[in-house]
């Protein structure tokens, strides 16, 4: 029988470093696309302004500064849906979930999760039929096939599901906190 305890104590006990070492690995790549995003919006500031200060002052440009911006800005927008799912830093209203008692926020949330992972897969699927179609196109200056660009899809689609699946995962587990009923937060104020 006390063999029995300890078993169970061990497995638990792995548990929590296999979820802590999780947690670490998604806290680590939420780190790095927050720096692909900083790199995004510097790329975007340079070339721009850079482009602007050309234009006036030399009568001149840089033909690159028309794509890459806007190719930076549909990077930094999926990477950021990433960051601002990971983060439950999403618009969203609350009212109707907020009178709910908890295991109506339980319900709420998980059809509100799967939902979210149906879209993912949507977006993911989607891409993928388009895949050929975007790679054989090329962006009209820098000659860049637009799977650069647009394959991002690939990565939001694939990183917001696996959060959602793993909510999902969670909330059937119970190892969810009442907390996390509510995907609204807003800032500065104060319960």
């Amino acid at each position: 029988r006390q063999g029995l305890l300890r078993g169970n104590r061990q497995s638990a006990g792995s548990e929590v470093i296999a979820g802590a070492m999780l947690k670490s690995i998604a806290d680590a790549l939420t780190r790095l696309l927050e720096g692909v995003m900083v790199l995004c919006l510097v790329v975007m500031l340079v070339m721009v302004f850079g482009n602007v200060v050309l234009r006036l002052g030399f009568n001149t440009g840089i033909d690159l500064s028309e794509e890459m911006p806007r190719f930076a800005f549909v990077w930094m927008t999926f990477l950021g849906a990433i960051v601002g799912m990971r983060r439950r830093a999403h618009l969203g209203v609350d009212m109707l979930v907020r009178a709910l008692p908890v295991l109506g926020r339980r319900v709420c949330w998980g059809i509100s999760q799967a939902v979210m992972l149906v879209c993912c897969l949507y977006i993911f699927y989607g891409t993928w039929l388009q895949h050929d179609i975007i790679a054989g196109n090329a962006s009209p200056v820098a000659q860049l096939s637009m799977l650069w660009v647009f394959g991002v899809s690939y990565v939001t689609g694939a990183a917001i599901g696996l959060i959602c699946l793993s909510n999902l995962i969670r909330l059937f587990a119970g190892k969810g906190g009442d907390d996390e009923l509510i995907d609204v937060h807003e800032e500065g104020m104060a319960d």
